[in-house]
């Protein structure tokens, strides 16, 4: 039995029947109307190619990384270099006709894979940015400093693409507030603190991986945060646009994009996470709210003021 306070889904396939039955399975080339606001249960190495060219305006990739991994009964095996590079090589190269000419690309890593994923990019696409954000836990290692830090690439089709740096601002508590003519300079004085708006950077330390008390929670193995995910579908997508996730997991990205009004496609191969997401999508109808993001900011770890 779950603690009342663990809102970890967990749904089965043989529970979740009615989700699974939501998905769309392709056998053949489909429209934008066939996939648009679908989880599409299949290998994503076997779906892309029967997308349509250039639907999406904003492509966010979680590939696994070179690291042994059970993802719900697929296993992935660790590599040498050269054959990671292969395995990104086929994905990117059925990603990039599907990016529209203006879209983004963002592509999750760590710093092994990233050191293959980044110079695979480069000769593809342009490279803007990398961000690198702070996974707050991480296993300790007597002969290693323990990996507490992930990264993303943020690449684009062209020099014209959409970024709203207005939209992902970060609220952080003022120490020292600074005055001028004995009023607040750049800073907001309120009954919980004194805080300041600033410009997102590329390093992110606000973030908080899924745990068993957040309604978000699943037992995928390496699920990503929807406030993570809200940074970049706010910077880099305007409502009404399209996101696509070709490794969808238990559904994290189009969860956020529906929360934040854009459409979604995501691929899966696993019942089991495709379960989680239709149920997450599903919730997401009446409870759009995103923990660490409210009043259009996103709030440092643990600084948000608990409402009465």
């Amino acid at each position: 039995m779950k603690s009342p306070r663990n809102k970890t889904i967990n749904i089965s396939v043989e529970d979740g029947r009615e989700y699974l039955d939501r998905c769309v399975r392709l056998d053949r080339p489909a429209d934008i109307n066939d996939i648009l606001d679908k989880t599409i249960l299949g290998d994503t190495f076997g779906v892309m190619p029967l997308l349509p060219r250039e639907f999406a305006d904003l492509i966010i990739v979680d590939p696994p990384y070179n690291l042994d991994k059970n993802f719900g009964g697929n296993k992935f095996k660790s590599s040498d270099n050269e054959e990671y590079t292969r395995y990104t090589e086929q994905w990117l190269d059925l990603i990039e006709p599907l990016l529209k000419p203006d879209g983004t690309l963002y592509v999750c890593c760590d710093w092994r894979s990233g050191m293959v994923i980044g110079n695979l990019l480069e000769k593809r696409f342009k490279v803007q940015n990398r961000i690198t954000w702070q996974r707050e836990k991480g296993r300790g290692a007597k002969s290693n400093w323990k990996n507490g830090m992930e990264d993303i690439w943020f690449v684009t089709k062209s020099n014209r693409y959409t970024f709203n740096p207005d939209a992902v601002k970060l609220r952080r508590k003022v120490i020292a507030p600074y005055r001028k003519d004995g009023e607040p300079k750049d800073w907001e004085q309120t009954e919980n603190g004194n805080f300041r708006n600033t410009c997102p950077s590329n390093f992110w330390d606000d973030i908080s991986i899924p745990y068993w008390s957040m309604p978000e929670n699943t037992a995928h193995p390496t699920q990503k945060p929807e406030k993570l995910l809200a940074k970049l579908i706010l910077a880099s997508s305007n409502e009404g646009s399209v996101v696509f996730d070709p490794f969808l997991g238990s559904g994290s990205t189009s969860v956020t994009a529906k929360k934040l009004g854009r459409h979604y496609v995501g691929i899966e191969q696993s019942e089991q996470y495709c379960v989680w997401a239709e149920k997450r999508l599903d919730l997401a109808v009446t409870d759009k709210r995103i923990q660490g993001f409210e009043d259009g900011v996103f709030w440092e770890r643990n600084t948000r003021p608990v409402k009465k």
